[in-house]
């Protein structure tokens, strides 16, 4: 594995701090692989996380948006009793998965189906942020109270 140093950064650029700390978390995630998951934008507004988390069953996951957090959790009760495996290539243990929303981005719903866990996500862009045509007259704009 590769191993980062964004400390020359840190000295030159200012206010990019939590941009750093993410790509230094994002690079040094130990638990990556687990479960897998797609992301996919479907167009420009909408996007699309699907996890496949084959054995846990819909009471089992918990989905969460904090702010700009997507947390996703699933877990196991250990009701049965231990096995002996010759080979286990299942996972069954419990699992977070983190991801980093961008501003304005929110869920909108969540399926489950043949094991796969799908979370539609739509970024809304509040009016005031939308970019705006200004006309040419030469008049000022005044705002009035």
């Amino acid at each position: 594995m590769r191993n980062l140093d964004f400390t020359p950064l840190y000295r030159s650029a200012i206010g990019f701090d939590r941009l750093f700390n993410q790509m230094e978390k994002s690079v040094t995630n130990a638990n990556a692989g687990y479960p897998p998951y797609n992301i996919e934008q479907q167009d420009e507004h909408h996007y699309r996380i699907t996890m496949a988390v084959a054995g846990f069953a819909e009471e089992q996951l918990d989905i969460t948006q904090q702010q700009n957090k997507l947390i996703v959790r699933g877990t196991r009760e250990n009701t049965k009793e231990e096995a002996q495996y010759l080979y286990q290539g299942i996972a069954e243990r419990d699992f977070e998965r983190k991801f980093q929303l961008a501003d304005y981005v929110k869920v909108v719903g969540a399926e489950m189906e043949n094991g796969l866990l799908h979370i539609d996500l739509e970024r809304e862009i509040p009016e005031e942020q939308k970019p705006r045509k200004i006309a040419i007259n030469g008049q000022r704009l005044i705002e009035t109270e």
